[in-house]
């Protein structure tokens, strides 16, 4: 069997298991686990060929075969052909970088560090080497992936894990750089050589699986998503790996998603079952954070995932699959309006450059971008600056975003077009402070601030907008002055002096002395710019004018934003095209922080919530979903206006 339609409840299934374990698949029962599989709604599940532990679990003469998995049980097989029995795809799972039978038996394949140690693991360390794909490592993969897609042809598709760019000083890699010409003293000649070894990889285990089975799917995982630009051509489909409580947090999903949406491509948004993250053994995540995660996936247009482990005899643990089932029962009811939705955003916020590690930290540009504009629940996708434009009415530049000529000449011609811009911090400016964008409502040259604090002060205008008084801005930004004919929403008062040893005052910063003729934040025709790098002031402060002065600025720019809501802040609101419908999925989870853990156990039903959503026409009808509920409908000023009765956690709104 081979399918080519993604699964749409999938479940990720781990077997990274040790030669130390003695009763591999000892009490795997192939018909049990294909039941249990039907029993949750799944219908693609994603089992393991190679692990990290560099071993193998089908019949195959290599050596790498796991040592105690019975002679003659194949372990892979089994499940294939149980989960095909029962109509459920099958995708297979592939290690690549890690591979600790490799790196026992050779660990002259071992990626070396500049300092001559080994990649990751300490000497007397719990963990993995990453192999170093210069050395005959490569080859040596190259084999078992082509016995694995024969064996098992035609696969559903190929997992590729732990593909990211390992810059190695291996005898191997120092002489693969020289012939290219590259040094391998240079740390940017070895990041260099790391990507092109990586996308060449990439390119041939692409086409080995394509060529044997043509309509498999194809994915690998492990590597920054600011290279999709790049990897795009030898994905199918994108997996976006973001367990929260395993080092990707709540904020993770939804950023990125953003910017998946915008590629031509099926995504897939995977958490796990774990309390905390991956071969998480006994740890058994509450049902409702499983439950808020894949909502969220839904909201976006994504498939879901959910990982497991299955334990080294074969089983699994009835109550996470137990929950399992609820919430994928749930998402196949909500299926009928989220499979192949698409993103309704009329707001393009352009990605920060960088980020160029798997996990992206909190507190940049990005992701306080992401967490501002979700808590005024503006509707946006995350573009690169080459994107098409035409379908957005707004763009935001977050904070350092270089212009180039050609990026200059784009924005004229969308603003030209009746769109709008707000460009905040260095954004439009040269190292210099120099405007490249001409179009930014300021004169002069923008001069960096000697104050590590000073304090924004709203114009008359905001003062029912913002807090009648000076606020805080917490980190440097820039002195500017506004262009002539720009109005000025807030401008900057200073402190007294700049905080230091030779004078303070009181505990923290020094208070504001008198205003200036600084602006912090002006707009002239459908251009608006802050002079603060105010989307990581928000992502690191957190401060609340940030998010009501960016807020101010979107509404003097575009009028009211599409959605408005009576809901708390941390309300999610994502709005989605399914046909001629538009979809408003809105959720709502409270997070308690716990020892640096971020955890959903209780669902808190939000009610009478009333909702106002911008359309190009008035619709013949509201309901909710998927219950089918219809919902009284107003219409007002080209706004559709219903009241949600409750949200009990997810609720999809449909106007139709």
């Amino acid at each position: 069997m081979n399918q080519t339609k993604m699964g749409f409840c999938q479940i990720h299934l781990d077997f990274h298991t040790s030669p130390a374990i003695p009763d591999v698949a000892s009490q795997f029962d192939a018909r049990r686990f294909a039941m249990l599989a039907k029993a949750v709604h799944v219908d693609s599940i994603t089992v393991f060929a190679k692990c990290h532990h560099g071993h193998l679990y089908f019949n195959t003469r290599h050596p790498a075969r796991h040592p105690a998995l019975p002679r003659g049980f194949d372990l892979l097989r089994r499940q294939v052909d149980a989960l095909h029995a029962e109509g459920i795809r099958a995708p297979i799972y592939i290690s690549v970088l890690f591979d600790e039978f490799a790196a026992r038996n050779h660990p002259d394949w071992v990626a070396v560090k500049p300092d001559g140690g080994r990649w990751d693991a300490e000497p007397f360390g719990a963990g993995w080497h990453f192999l170093d794909m210069s050395s005959p490592y490569r080859q040596y993969l190259t084999e078992q992936i082509l016995e694995i897609v024969e064996t098992f042809r035609p696969v559903d598709g190929v997992f590729f894990d732990i593909c990211g760019d390992i810059p190695s000083a291996s005898r191997y890699a120092k002489e693969a750089m020289t012939v290219l010409g590259l040094d391998p003293q240079s740390e940017q000649d070895r990041n260099a050589f790391a990507h092109r070894l990586g996308l060449d990889y990439m390119r041939e285990f692409h086409a080995i699986v394509k060529q044997s089975s043509p309509e498999a799917t194809v994915h690998f995982n492990s590597r920054p998503l600011t290279f999709l630009p790049e990897d795009i051509a030898y994905l199918t489909h994108v997996e976006v790996e973001a367990l929260p409580t395993g080092g990707w947090g709540y904020m993770y999903f939804p950023t990125n998603v953003r910017y998946i949406r915008t590629f031509a491509r099926p995504y897939v948004g995977m958490t796990a079952r774990f309390h905390k993250s991956w071969g998480d053994f006994g740890g058994l995540k509450p049902e409702a954070a499983l439950r808020h995660e894949v909502c969220q996936m839904l909201a976006h247009g994504a498939r879901c995932s959910i990982g497991d482990q299955m334990h080294p005899r074969g089983t699994l643990d009835a109550p996470a699959w137990e929950a399992i089932g609820r919430v994928y029962g749930y998402a196949q009811q909500c299926r009928p309006w989220c499979e192949d939705a698409v993103s309704a955003a009329d707001t393009a916020l352009v990605r920060p450059t960088g980020g160029g590690t798997y996990h992206v930290p909190a507190g940049g540009a990005w992701d306080g971008a992401t967490r501002l504009l979700m808590h005024i629940k503006q509707q946006f996708d995350v573009v690169d600056p080459g994107h098409d434009l035409s379908r957005y009415r707004l763009l935001i530049l977050p904070d350092e975003i270089a212009v180039s000529a050609a990026f200059a000449r784009a924005l004229d011609r969308f603003v030209a077009r009746g769109g709008a811009v707000l460009a905040t911090g260095a954004s439009g400016l040269d190292a210099a402070g120099r405007p490249v964008w001409k179009a930014l409502p300021i004169r002069g040259v923008a001069e960096p601030s000697p104050f590590t604090v000073t304090y924004l002060e709203p114009a008359r205008g905001l003062r029912g907008e913002l807090p009648a008084m000076p606020c805080a801005l917490y980190e440097k930004g820039w002195r500017v002055r506004a262009a002539a004919g720009a109005e000025v929403l807030a401008t900057v008062t200073e402190p007294y002096f700049e905080r230091s040893w030779r004078h303070f005052c009181s505990h923290a910063q020094t208070p504001p002395a008198k205003a200036t003729r600084f602006a912090a934040a002006a707009i002239k025709d459908r251009v608006a710019y802050i002079a603060y790098p105010i989307f990581r002031l928000f992502g690191t402060h957190g401060h609340l004018p940030y998010r009501g002065l960016v807020a101010a600025c979107l509404r003097r720019l575009v009028g009211r934003p599409m959605v408005e809501i009576a809901a708390p802040a941390r309300t999610e609101v994502s709005v989605m095209r399914k046909g001629r419908a538009t979809v408003v999925h809105v959720l709502y989870a409270a997070p308690d922080h716990r020892n640096g853990l971020d955890i959903v156990e209780d669902i808190v039903p939000l009610r009478d919530v009333a909702l106002s959503l911008a359309l190009p026409r008035k619709p013949a009808r509201a309901l909710l979903a998927p219950s089918r509920e219809p919902l009284p409908l107003a219409w007002a000023e080209g706004r559709a206006e219903v009241t949600i009765p409750c949200v009990d956690g997810h609720q999809m709104v449909v106007f139709e």
